[in-house]
């Protein structure tokens, strides 16, 4: 078995950890907050916002308050999803380090979600990736769906490779695969993988898996064998798909920081830190701790 030595951590929460969470908008403070105590943390990967339009999802309406009220660590790279030009506009306003672009390796989701092909979709991104690169801002591609799709069911892996190619080639400098629904399973994601690295070099490659079926870590540690070394995650397991009855949503940041640990794999972030930062947006947001480690750890971290 040859592991990555080290591993960067995307930390995803306060995007597409907080961008479902039910009930009233969150405020901005406690956004603002949590991202400053992640970066506390050691963590230097942060997807801190997302410039869609307020009335698809209120929780990220105020992006760019977020982005101005943040405490910038040096090192720390502060990224937005920007899925078209009015998104890119204001992520650039912000001084957003990075700027993501979403698209699905499924038709069926893609049509249902975005009214389009996967084809017409790779076409909307490219102006907005083109536009990025030309303000010097690297772009994050993500291709969903990767092991399943709540219309289809099972995804070719062909077809995961085939999107990943074109947002590689369209100038992505990463391609984060997600496994929206948390239906994959180790094999299934080494197969996966396999057929995207014959197309994009694996050291461009993320996984980002959630843990509906509770296979999330199993299938982290089948590509972190393969290679992959960056792997997308929320403390305390915040988020969900709406797509997918049941969803538990996405991997713990503290289960996959103890389990890298367990595997000597170096990641420059502080498990006892980020424990208590999980318990505290927790108690801001006053709901059940979805990491096991977090869990375990309680008490002893705050």
């Amino acid at each position: 078995m040859a592991f990555p030595k080290q591993v960067r951590l995307v930390e995803m929460s306060p995007r597409d950890g907080l961008q479902n969470e039910p009930g009233a908008v969150i405020a901005t403070a406690i956004k603002t907050g949590l991202i400053d105590r992640l970066a506390d943390c050691g963590l230097s990967h942060i997807e801190a916002a997302s410039f869609v339009s307020p009335k698809w999802v209120p929780q990220m309406g105020d992006a760019a308050e977020v982005m101005a009220g943040i405490n910038r660590r040096p090192g720390v790279r502060y990224s937005a999803l920007t899925p078209n030009l009015k998104g890119l506009e204001g992520a650039i306003a912000a001084r957003a380090d990075e700027v993501a672009v979403f698209g699905a390796a499924s038709e069926s989701f893609t049509k249902k979600n975005i009214n389009c092909t996967i084809a017409e979709s790779l076409e909307r991104f490219a102006p907005v990736v083109e536009q990025a690169r030309s303000h010097g801002i690297p772009v994050r591609g993500y291709v969903s769906t990767v092991m399943g799709c709540p219309y289809e069911g099972d995804i070719a892996p062909g077809q995961v490779a085939t999107v990943a190619r074109a947002l590689y080639d369209m100038g992505c400098h990463e391609i984060s695969l997600g496994d929206t629904i948390g239906v994959g399973t180790p094999l299934k994601a080494k197969r996966m993988l396999e057929a995207v690295a014959a197309h994009v070099p694996m050291e461009k490659l993320a996984a980002h898996f959630h843990d509906t079926y509770g296979q999330a870590l199993a299938n982290l540690y089948a590509v972190l064998e393969e290679g992959v070394a960056v792997i997308d995650s929320s403390v305390a397991g915040l988020g969900g798909c709406p797509y997918a009855k049941g969803a538990s949503g996405n991997v713990a940041t503290e289960d996959v920081l103890y389990l890298l640990e367990g595997l000597g794999i170096r990641t420059g972030v502080d498990l006892h830190r980020l424990v208590a930062t999980g318990n505290w947006i927790c108690q801001q947001l006053n709901r059940h701790n979805g990491s096991k480690v977090g869990q375990a750890l309680v008490g002893n971290c705050d």
